[in-house]
C-alpha cells in the first residue's frame, strides 16, 4: 500500500507517492554487495537462512514478513553456478508464497548466458531456460548487467 502526500505547487494540488516499502536479501554468492546496496539504499538487509543439507539440497528460509512488499534479491551467478541458480529459485519462490507484491531479481552476472543462441544442431538455449525458470519462480522482473551478446 502507497502512502500519498498532497502539495500545493502554483496554485494547483498535486499527488505525489513516496517510494513504498522494500526489502532487499542477499543469497550466499555475494552477501558484501548486498550489503552495501542496502548501505546506500539507507535500509537494514533483510533476514535470510541459507543452509545446506548433507545431501548438497540447498535450504533457504526468510527471517521476516515479505507481505506486500517489493522485494529485491540478490544473487550472482558466479562460484558453483547451479548451487546458487537454485538457491536463488528457492528465495524467489519462497518470497511469492509468502505474498511479496512483486519480487525483483538482481543478477550481476546471469547464469548460463554464454548459452544464449543456438549454434550447433540440437544444442540447447540455456540462457532461455533459466529465465523461463525464474519466471515460473515468480520472479517479476530480473535486473542484471552481464549478458554475453
Amino acid at each position: 500500500m502507497l502512502n500519498s502526500t498532497r502539495i500545493q505547487s502554483s496554485g494547483s494540488l498535486q499527488t505525489y507517492k513516496r517510494m513504498p516499502n522494500i526489502k532487499v536479501f542477499g543469497g550466499t554468492s555475494h552477501p558484501d554487495l548486498a550489503h552495501k546496496i542496502c548501505q546506500r539504499l539507507g535500509i537494514e538487509p533483510g533476514k535470510v537462512v541459507a543452509n545446506k543439507f548433507s545431501n548438497g539440497e540447498c535450504c533457504v528460509e526468510i527471517g521476516e514478513s515479505v507481505r506486500g512488499e517489493d522485494v529485491f534479491i540478490v544473487q550472482s551467478g558466479c562460484k558453483e553456478v547451479n548451487d546458487m541458480l537454485m538457491e536463488l529459485l528457492i528465495m524467489i519462490n519462497a518470497c511469492k508464497i509468502a505474498s511479496a507484491s512483486r519480487v525483483t531479481a538482481v543478477i550481476p552476472c546471469f547464469p548460463y548466458a554464454r548459452q544464449d543462441k543456438k549454434d550447433k544442431s540440437r544444442a540447447p538455449i540455456s540462457a532461455k531456460l533459466v529465465a523461463n525458470m525464474l519466471s515460473v519462480a515468480g520472479a517479476d522482473h530480473i535486473i542484471t548487467m552481464d549478458l554475453h551478446a
